[in-house]
């Protein structure tokens, strides 16, 4: 009981203890330093008899038991001692002060051999015993008042927001295994992180240097080559990733039934490039088709766009556009239906363009705002509405994307059983705001083809995927899992996806998806993704610290798993996240805060030994030059052979209406 009675006794008995050990030492000297007493007239007839029958009891005999005998009272005081605690006192000075006083406390004894007068001695010998006592005294005093209860041993809070992971390797067919090491309290425990459905939407955050593509992406692009996967790659930073899918399709192909063909789209380096039509006629079953590419286009080209879609300067060039493509797609079987042939009959006069558009009966809905505007002579209007489109697309008006986008080398069909593909398309930052777009189109052209049920199992993989336009992404995500397509995204904020694909898209495809995997990231995404990761029970300590006693108080309480703070912190290689299951195949722990574990010198023995992607064939600048004027070319003869075909059937029509007096339709030459 910890009442006043108590502490008042608690103390007599510590007092009386320690004036045990004080009256022992006293003893001690009296007898060991008789003659010293003596000749200091410090002696008496009764003091030696109390002192004779002390002696007898064998406590005195010899030096060290009496001083053993007094060391352990003082002990005993000691223990129950409470001082006023302090936190500055530290253990090691303490200890060293102990110790310093019972060496000081025993090595006393060897005074008593030394050659000296007896009261010298008597002298020398209580003061180094005294003066190892109150050593030992004040060592002991000060560890009563210490505190033991160190709190700020985990300033972090390191211990406490640690949890379960799962230390399984749940593989299957088309799982993805990550093998990674966490910390569970003090210990550190080996990991797996298990996507063992991939189908769901893999999201990969990070800021650059985070180790996105090295820790991550590399492994996915590996494993599912090894395990049989078609796969569609869009390579940022060209040719990094499709280097390495290039030599993962050499060392895994004799997993596949039928061996898949490797093809690159490049813009640089025109002599390792496939050729590709991204608006093959084939594949334009509708004006649908025509509609979605050209959406595509513009708003890959106008980035900006993308938030104010409806609107009547954002809808118009892309109807225009529409009616081109889809032109070209009617006329001749889609024979001039390319992205560059497109570009080359937009940049036609007004009077010819539309002349020639308008005998196109599916279209006319779609031209004839702009022949009204046209024939009214809105001149500024009319500039309004197809300025915009003509003008971007003039930006892709280069003799490269000519030579690669009218090219048939392949089709976008990845996940064909019957010709499976691995393709990679490269991307350069530094022309990012040409080749995006273009690039934009392959993909979206690509995913059409692709997410259609009985096909072949693939994985798309979109490096910096903010960089591209691909709308209705969330669609595919949602839609692609019964299809077998694995959609992976790697993006370095959520705040990147909001400023190119505005703030709704963006919240749902961050929100869609099944599987996340976090490296560092801060601000807002960083808060999210704690706040989705939740909250589990953690251990809480408190001290208070009074006069003379401290007392300590323990609580849990429920506080974010992985704080945002935390993700905001995190080193290279070290991810959070949170990975989706099947049905069939349950991960009861699946959040997870741990470092990827990699073998470095593997990795970099094995890059050494990497082959460079070859040649697809060599390209010459006067190869590029002909191509280039051949779609001039080709546009202009377009519209000769269809206007000479207009210029009879206007002089038809003019002398029907003059025989019959009455009035016709407006002739469609302009």
């Amino acid at each position: 009981m910890n009442t006043g009675e108590d502490i008042q006794s608690l103390r007599k008995i510590i007092d009386f203890t320690r004036l045990i050990s004080i009256f022992i030492l006293a003893i001690h000297f009296y007898i060991c330093c008789y003659r010293a007493f003596s000749a200091w007239g410090l002696t008496a007839s009764i003091t030696d008899k109390i002192v004779g029958n002390v002696a007898k009891t064998g406590l005195f005999t010899g030096f060290l038991a009496a001083k053993i005998a007094a060391l352990v009272c003082l002990i005993v005081s000691l223990v129950g001692a409470k001082g006023r605690k302090d936190e500055k006192l530290k253990l090691t000075p303490i200890c060293w002060l102990i110790g310093i006083g019972l060496t000081v406390y025993f090595a006393s004894t060897l005074a008593l051999y030394m050659q000296l007068d007896a009261i010298l001695l008597a002298l020398l010998y209580i003061l180094l015993t005294s003066l190892g006592y109150l050593l030992v005294l004040t060592g002991g005093v000060r560890l009563s008042r210490l505190i033991k209860s160190h709190l700020d041993s985990d300033i972090f809070n390191n211990l406490a927001e640690t949890f379960p992971q799962e230390e399984r390797m749940l593989e299957n067919e088309y799982s993805i295994n990550l093998p990674a090491k966490y910390r569970l309290k003090d210990k550190i425990r080996d990991s797996w992180i298990n996507i063992i459905n991939p189908f769901r939407g893999l999201l990969v955050a990070g800021t650059p240097g985070s180790g996105k593509s090295y820790f991550v992406i590399r492994h996915l692009i590996e494993q599912h080559i090894k395990k049989g996967f078609s796969m569609f790659l869009y390579d940022f930073k060209f040719d990094d990733l499709s280097k390495l899918a290039y030599n993962m399709l050499l060392k895994y192909r004799g997993n596949y039934k039928v061996q898949p063909q490797f093809y690159v789209i490049n813009f640089d380096d025109l002599c390792r490039t496939h050729r590709c039509n991204p608006l093959d006629p084939q594949s334009m079953e509708d004006i649908t088709d025509a509609t979605e590419a050209s959406r595509t286009i513009m708003l890959g080209l106008n980035r900006d766009w993308i938030k104010k879609q409806g609107d009547f300067f954002v809808e118009s060039p892309i109807n225009f556009l529409t009616a081109i493509i889809w032109y070209l797609r009617r006329y001749e079987d889609g024979k001039y239906c390319t992205l560059p042939h497109v570009i080359e009959l937009m940049q036609a006069d007004y009077d010819q363009l539309f002349a020639v558009l308008y005998q196109q009966e599916e279209i006319r809905v779609l031209i004839n705002p702009f022949v009204s505007a046209y024939e009214n002579k809105a001149m500024a209007q009319l500039e309004g509405q197809i300025a915009s489109a003509k003008i971007g697309l003039a930006r892709l008006s280069s003799p490269s994307l000519y030579y690669v986008l009218s090219g048939n080398d392949f089709t976008l069909d990845v996940n064909n059983a019957e010709e499976p593909k691995i393709i990679c398309v490269g991307n350069n930052p530094q022309k990012l705001q040409v080749y995006g777009a273009v690039l934009s189109l392959y993909i979206s052209r690509m995913i059409k083809l692709v997410n259609q049920k009985g096909k072949l199992k693939s994985s798309l993989v979109f490096d910096e995927f903010p960089t591209i336009f691909f709308n209705n992404i969330d669609s595919l995500i949602a839609t692609a899992r019964s299809n077998k397509v694995a959609t992976t995204l790697a993006v370095q904020d959520f705040s990147q996806l909001k400023k190119d694909y505005g703030s709704e898209q963006a919240d749902v495809i961050t929100g869609i998806v099944g599987n996340i995997i976090s490296g560092q990231v801060t601000g807002d995404t960083a808060r999210k993704l704690s706040e989705g990761f939740g909250k589990i029970m953690q251990a809480r300590q408190s001290r208070s610290i009074n006069s003379s006693d401290i007392s300590i108080s323990q609580s849990t309480q429920l506080d974010f798993a992985i704080p945002s703070a935390k993700i905001a912190s995190l080193s290279s290689g070290e991810f959070v996240g949170i990975v989706a299951d099947n049905p069939e195949q349950k991960i009861r722990l699946k959040m997870f805060h741990s470092e990827i574990q990699n073998d470095h010198g593997a990795i970099a023995a094995e890059e050494r030994g990497y082959v460079d992607i070859p040649v697809v064939q060599p390209v010459s600048e006067e190869d590029i030059r002909e191509t280039y004027q051949e779609i001039k070319q080709q546009v202009a003869g377009l519209l000769r052979a269809e206007l000479e075909k207009l210029v009879p059937a206007a002089e038809l029509s003019a002398q029907e209406k003059k025989g019959s007096g009455g009035s016709m339709e407006r002739p469609m030459s302009m």
